[in-house]
């Protein structure tokens, strides 16, 4: 289904584990991961692709409709979260989009893993600090917007400057934060103290 959608399948993995070994052979943008696997779930395999470093961006597919598990997810290192009815031009919609940079989740699910951090406490470290100093006063502005979760054009509009010109903002602090997609940025502002609710 994915290859006829023009998306190159490099691997399929039966366990957590085993997609673990596959992301650091392969390194794939975009990884489609269940919550409930053999051997390791989907969250465990999420942090510890965390650990490892492994850049690539996560997707959830999965049966739980469960906000807990979606909250999870996000925390975990997921992009995105979806279940398995998902019709296949969603999906396909879904991985252009998280290899492009956008973001997947809906706003008000976004708030809700926000609210959750701000819950927890903040993990304020020497890194984090390090990272915020290498973001300049503009791609800070942007994420501070990604945040509250807008959409490129949205931002674009509300800064006025061009769609293509937030994007590249994005992708700088995409790469200068170590993080995998926009929305582990949002995660990353949150977790550093950096961003509000």
């Amino acid at each position: 289904m994915l290859a006829a959608g023009g998306v190159e399948v490099v691997g399929e993995a039966g366990s957590g584990s085993e997609a673990l070994t596959l992301i650091r052979e392969l390194s794939p943008q975009v990884v489609l991961m269940d919550v409930r696997m053999p051997d390791m779930d989907g969250f465990s395999a999420m942090a510890a692709m965390k650990r490892q470093s492994l850049a690539a961006s996560v997707i959830v597919l999965t049966t739980y409709n469960n906000m807990q598990y979606l909250i999870r997810s996000v925390i975990y290192g997921a992009a995105g979260y979806f279940l398995k009815g998902i019709s296949r031009r969603e999906l396909l919609e879904a991985i252009r989009a998280v290899a492009a940079g956008e973001s997947l989740l809906k706003v008000h699910h976004l708030r809700a893993v926000i609210d959750r951090l701000m819950k927890e406490d903040a993990q304020t470290a020497p890194l984090a600090v390090a990272k915020m100093g290498a973001l300049t006063p503009r791609e800070r502005e942007v994420l501070g917007l990604i945040v509250q979760g807008l959409t490129n054009k949205q931002i674009a509009q509300i800064l006025a400057v061009s769609p293509a010109t937030v994007r590249t903002h994005v992708q700088n602090i995409i790469a200068k934060l170590g993080v995998s997609d926009r929305t582990q940025a949002a995660v990353w502002a949150v977790r550093s103290g950096m961003a509000g609710p």
